[in-house]
């Protein structure tokens, strides 16, 4: 999809070799671990918490240009859902090139879009139940 996945984390490079080698759920996964152990980028990111000594768990999606395309932070104990991040960088990418409002139903281009206008306010519901048929 033209994406360079990065994960970052505040454990050091020798936890990601132990993640990769032994963690089953990681085990497969071909992409960049960074370390940040002094939570220098997590605090640049606003997701540390220094009261706790731990960043919270977040996931951005950065253009090549460095536009924040959209961003997630869940709480410690929260884990993520990859099919929902992929189909959240997809839609990013598809706004990016378009004028259109993706509702949450949206998983993959030719899927119904939405017009952002003066003429939807309050109107949303009906144009999703109506398979897009606009007002």
């Amino acid at each position: 999809m033209g994406a360079d996945p990065v994960t970052v984390s505040c454990d050091t490079k020798f936890v990601h070799l132990a993640w990769h080698t032994v963690e089953k759920e990681i085990a497969e996964a071909r992409f960049q671990m960074g370390a940040d152990p002094t939570g220098r980028l997590s605090r640049e990111f606003g997701v540390y918490l220094d009261e706790a000594g731990v960043p919270l768990r977040g996931t951005f999606v950065i253009s090549p240009e460095g536009v924040l395309l959209f961003s997630e932070v869940n709480f410690l104990n929260v884990g993520r859902n990859f099919d929902e991040l992929m189909r959240k960088f997809k839609a990013a990418l598809y706004v990016s090139k378009k004028d259109e409002g993706i509702p949450s139903t949206w998983n993959d281009e030719g899927d119904l879009t939405l017009k952002p206008s003066e003429r939807m306010v309050g109107k949303v519901h009906e144009a999703l139940r109506n398979q897009g048929e606009a007002p």
